[in-house]
């Protein structure tokens, strides 16, 4: 990433942070990579991502044979020590060849999305003891997958959860909704029009068990006619099959039966009174019966905001419920709803704003003479203290080559420093886009240029 690409990267995390700051969101850093079992049980085994995406290696901190060989030497010399000797003589070998923790190499995995590390935060460090927690996220994640535009190996994502036990009202059809406003709210803030928002229930654990069984049926007769992915995915997930792309799959999909048609009492409740929300907020939506989540662990309100700009792949950001996900990795019930925004993507949205959104510098300053290099550095600095953007110049060049490059950056205004100007103590100050020049003492610099902006 360069400039002025880098200058909207910032702009975008910087409204992100006002907008997440506005709702009440405080922000979580979670490790680059995590136990690759983390991964698999919470995203999903079966899921693409586990099984072909992930970057995933063995941990070299194991025990090699060789070093172990001289490990039981090491005991065996030791038999004469009392346990407690021969534990500290364990633990000064171990540390001697850099041994810390288990002694079998680990799995590890860079991490290819973020909720899953954000819960195991949460269950690590008992945050329910907190009450309701609202996180965001802003950083990089990982997937193996054949690199296109705006989808990269390494790509960036912004990210929030809200988490915490039911109690804390973490279940409650309003988070669901305050989340889908705040969203509204951050692409509005960016200035991203005609974005549009789908919204789909992929129901509760028992909902979906009875509508996979109802895919698997419906798929059973049409399936050999799919492409090798549905195949698989009517056997292990038939979920999945809805996040086929090719085209020749789609009449059979279009026909195959819609989780609308599953979902019980409680869940048909939950995504009404979210509809009901929206509604009354002003945000509007359009219902998805198609749309899934790539992942195993959403439950309930699923989403999608998408973007002509982008095209074919024209999904900005997505989401959803994961009600049960803290106790598949092992903590207490916390329901939970969350999404991550594909920052790459939402830059692309924003790819005409790149240049508006870079801050030109306001003055370049062109030293004139022999010696004013180390004037005009003295100059430079008072105004940076101002938070005036300074471009220093070089006391080699000639007037005409100075102005030049100025007008080149887009500096809006010129600053000659010469020994007559040091001298009087006031300075020739031009506005490059209007050519007019006035003497401005040192004092009423920054002023003066601060209330030309």
């Amino acid at each position: 990433m360069l400039p002025p690409e880098t200058a909207l990267w910032n702009f975008v995390e910087a409204a992100v942070r006002d907008v997440f700051r506005a709702y009440n969101f405080h922000e979580i850093r979670t490790p680059i990579f995590e136990a690759t079992e983390l991964f698999a049980r919470g995203v999903g085994e079966e899921t693409d991502v586990v099984a072909k995406e992930m970057y995933t290696w063995e941990d070299r901190g194991g025990i090699q044979s060789a070093e172990f060989e001289r490990f039981l030497d090491l005991i065996d010399q030791s038999l004469g020590l009392p346990v407690t000797k021969i534990r500290d003589q364990i633990e000064l070998w171990k540390a001697s060849h850099g041994l810390y923790g288990q002694w079998k190499g680990q799995s590890l995995t860079l991490r290819p999305e973020n909720t899953a590390s954000v819960v195991r935060a949460y269950i690590e460090h008992r945050l329910w003891e907190r009450g309701l927690q609202k996180l965001y996220y802003i950083g990089p994640q990982f997937r193996r997958e054949r690199p296109q535009k705006g989808r990269y190996r390494q790509f960036y994502q912004i990210g929030a959860e809200v988490i915490g036990p039911t109690s804390a009202g973490s279940e409650s059809p309003a988070r669901d909704a305050e989340v889908l406003e705040l969203l509204a709210t951050l692409l509005d803030r960016l200035g991203i029009k005609d974005w549009t928002l789908e919204l789909n229930s992929v129901g509760c654990a028992s909902d979906r068990a009875a509508y996979n069984e109802a895919l698997r049926k419906a798929l059973e007769p049409v399936v050999s006619s799919m492409c090798e992915d549905c195949k698989r995915r009517a056997v292990t997930n038939p979920l999945r099959v809805f996040d086929c792309k090719v085209p020749d799959d789609q009449p059979i999909i279009e026909k195959l039966p819609r989780i609308s048609q599953f979902l019980d009492d409680g869940c048909r409740k939950h995504f009404e009174q979210v509809h009901a929300i929206l509604t009354a907020v002003g945000v509007p939506f359009t219902l998805n019966d198609r749309l899934v989540r790539g992942l195993d662990y959403y439950t309930r309100t699923a989403f999608e905001f998408t973007h002509g700009a982008l095209g074919a792949q024209n999904a900005l950001l997505g989401g959803g419920r994961y009600d049960g996900l803290s106790e598949s990795l092992g903590g207490p019930q916390a329901p939970g709803i969350g999404f991550a925004v594909g920052e790459d993507r939402l830059v692309m949205a924003l790819q005409e704003s790149a240049d508006a959104v870079q801050r030109k510098p306001d003055v370049y300053i062109a030293p004139l003479g022999n010696g004013m290099d180390r004037e005009a550095a003295s100059l430079a600095r008072e105004l940076r203290r101002h938070d005036v953007v300074v471009e220093l110049g070089d006391e080699a060049f000639k007037l005409k080559k100075s102005l030049e490059t100025a007008s080149k950056i887009g500096a809006r205004f010129a600053l000659i420093v010469g020994e007559n100007e040091i001298k009087s103590g006031s300075f020739a100050l031009k506005n490059l886009e209007t050519s007019e020049q006035v003497s401005v003492p040192r004092a009423e610099l920054a002023k003066k240029i601060q209330a030309a902006g």
